[in-house]
């Protein structure tokens, strides 16, 4: 199964990747490049699995380019503020 199969999978590994991006020095504007590149990347490639990717996917398809990078750097923070706030329950 692929972590694109399942909503919070997705949102986990995405989350994942962020904070080895952050750990590793990768700015906010870098990571907000690469997560537009990523959304690009799904929106032309990758049929949604789940309402919530059709959702997303729909936004991102009516979108402009400065809009597309809002979506992306909000999902940085729905995946960022999901992580962190998992964290702090452990």
């Amino acid at each position: 199964m692929s972590v694109l199969d399942n909503w919070n999978q997705w949102k986990d590994f995405l989350g994942d990747r962020i904070q080895q991006a952050e750990s590793l020095g990768v700015n906010e504007e870098a990571l907000t490049g690469f997560a537009k590149k990523i959304g690009d990347y799904l929106s032309e490639n990758v049929d949604p699995k789940t309402e919530q990717e059709r959702v997303l996917s729909d936004l991102w398809h009516v979108a402009g380019e400065n809009e597309r990078l809002v979506l992306a750097r909000l999902m940085m923070k729905l995946v960022t503020s999901d992580t962190h706030a998992v964290q702090g329950s452990v």
